[in-house]
């Protein structure tokens, strides 16, 4: 496979592996406490970029670089992923926690309009409005009708989640895009390890029912996300704008909600086939300039 070709494919794949961070924390939550689980999972991610940065002889970032990629990692990794599992642990159905969260893409190009100065035609803008309503609609279409009180603590924590990840993403395309992706990260999950380690020590019991099914949950969540999907995200964030990057998010529920149905027999609706085809031309829009402007070049 040539070097352009896969880049081309690299959305496809961070799409791919991103979407299953749900299920794995689906089958590992049971046996285990949220922050204690990122706790043990950001330790085995560092030794793993050790490892790697080791072996290719990666260049290390200089102290500044470094507490840069250390801010990027507390927010994109740190209080995105602990927003969002406390949020859950406080009740809040993963459902509407995900549409929440699903406001990142819109929350992210309004930010990089005002921060980075990146403009979006009015096709892009409505090819992102276009992904958020075909989000909200799959989500609220698998939603149970009973009612859900949702606890202030658990809408707060989402709050900061939605926040951190779209100031994360834009604050790495801004300083983090001559660091080398393996020894970055490192710095990145340091900062994450050091701030779920605390939340663990001072908030959680740190009980662990150790089996098959928590053991190979975490060595998903470990490989397949916080490895290979962030070392995806970091390259589509230094190789393109932050709307771009950020509307390939609007493509994780869709995804899922088929994952979940051929995994787990989960009922697919005709109107959610519906909204994940609008939210798919819905991001289309979004990337459909850019991909212009690569063919003219």
């Amino acid at each position: 496979m040539s070097h352009s070709h896969f880049i081309r494919l690299v959305p496809a794949l961070f799409v791919l592996l991103w979407s299953t961070g749900f299920i794995g924390a689906k089958y590992a939550l049971p046996y285990i406490e949220p922050f204690y689980l990122l706790f043990i999972r950001m330790l085995l991610t560092l030794v793993v970029f050790t490892v790697l940065a080791l072996v290719y002889r990666s260049r290390w970032p200089s102290l500044r670089e470094g507490g840069q990629q250390a801010v990027t990692g507390f927010l994109v990794h740190a209080c995105y992923l602990g927003g969002v599992f406390a949020a859950i642990k406080w009740q809040m159905p993963a459902g509407i926690a995900a549409i929440v969260v699903g406001l990142q893409p819109l929350l992210t190009s309004l930010i990089g309009w005002q921060w980075l100065g990146e403009r979006l035609r009015t096709l892009q803008w409505s090819g992102l409005l276009m992904g958020l309503a075909g989000v909200v609609v799959i989500l609220l279409n698998g939603q149970h009708s009973e009612v859900t009180v949702l606890r202030p603590e658990a809408v707060a924590a989402l709050v900061v989640a939605l926040f951190a990840i779209s100031f994360g993403t834009l604050y790495q395309k801004r300083f983090g895009g001559k660091v080398d992706l393996l020894t970055g990260s490192i710095w990145q999950y340091l900062s994450t390890a050091v701030a779920m380690g605390l939340l663990a020590f001072l908030f959680e019991e740190r009980h662990v029912e150790w089996n098959m099914t928590l053991l190979l949950s975490l060595g998903w969540l470990v490989f397949g996300l916080s490895i290979s999907a962030i070392l995806l995200l970091m390259f589509m964030i230094r190789e393109g704008e932050s709307a771009r990057v950020a509307s390939y998010f609007y493509l994780v529920p869709p995804v899922t909600s088929l994952e979940a149905w051929i995994l787990f027999g989960e009922a697919l609706s005709w109107i959610q086939v519906g909204a994940i085809a609008v939210t798919v031309f819905g991001v289309y829009l979004v990337l459909r300039p850019a991909a212009k402007a690569a063919e003219l070049k």
